[in-house]
């Protein structure tokens, strides 16, 4: 009995720490920009897919894999901080700029940032310890190149 409690308590809700990647925390984080305004556009997710295989190298042909496995780290867990977290253990201050940047990118593929799209990925970047205005600067990089309306 006793052991199960334990394991009850010591276990997580969130992926498993030795299966968690760089790739797989900024795909996640990426994933749950994507539908924070609860409609997961295809240009979205095909930004997503683009933006991994130009950071993380993930191929063509492991993509949907890597996708589905994403998806579902992010759909598991009841809170960003598993993927916060080891984005803080293991980048630099570029690095997360890096992935903010790409976050905003993902919520402009549409042509229209939400103020959902812009809440989570604020909570990201304060969950990350990246400062304001390297969160601003990104943010005016990706909104620049935007087409006026």
């Amino acid at each position: 009995m006793f052991d199960a409690l334990k394991k009850l308590f010591t276990s997580s809700d969130s992926p498993a720490e030795e299966e968690m990647t760089l790739a797989m925390a900024a795909g996640a984080l990426l994933l749950e920009v994507s539908k924070a305004d609860y409609q997961q556009d295809p240009e979205e997710v095909e930004k997503v897919r683009s933006l991994l295989r130009q950071h993380f190298h993930v191929g063509l042909d492991e993509m949907e894999a890597f996708m589905v496995k994403a998806g579902k780290a992010c759909d598991d867990s009841t809170a960003l901080y598993p993927f916060t977290r080891y984005i803080n253990d293991n980048c630099s201050n570029v690095e997360k700029y890096q992935l903010v940047h790409s976050l905003w990118e993902v919520a402009a593929e549409d042509g229209v940032i939400s103020k959902y799209e812009e809440h989570v990925i604020r909570k990201i970047a304060d969950l990350i310890y990246l400062p304001h205005r390297e969160f601003i600067r990104a943010k005016l990089s990706v909104v620049e190149q935007l087409p006026e309306k």
